[in-house]
């Protein structure tokens, strides 16, 4: 009986592990899609600022050199989002739930019992 009773908890540990890993890579996958929003945002506007002072200066839209200094701006904007972007990801990749494996369980316990 407490063989039984032992590996329904089993059961039903794995059962509440698994809806919790889905609701962390859930949550993890809302954080990662709200981050790069935010990112598209402050790109934006910081490319739409940078234009604006440029064309107040008289720089023309044709330049190579404010496209190298828009391609800076817009990546160093980004390296923050892109760095969390990273981290969540490799979180989603450690999110597992145990499983539960009855046979080596039923083994190990009747390992025991012969010994």
């Amino acid at each position: 009986m407490g063989q039984i009773l032992s590996d329904v908890t089993d059961i039903l540990n794995y059962q509440d592990n698994q809806k919790n890993t889905k609701n962390s890579r859930k949550q993890i996958l809302q954080d990662i899609a709200n981050d790069e929003m935010e990112k598209q945002n402050l790109v934006k506007k910081v490319l739409a600022t940078q234009r604006a002072k440029y064309g107040a200066t008289g720089m023309s839209n044709t330049g190579i050199t404010e496209e190298k200094v828009l391609a800076r701006l817009k990546t160093e904007t980004e390296k923050p989002y892109d760095d969390k972007k990273r981290a969540n990801m490799t979180k989603l990749k450690n999110t597992k739930a145990e499983k539960v494996n009855l046979l080596s369980s039923l083994l190990r316990r009747f390992e025991k019992l012969v010994q």
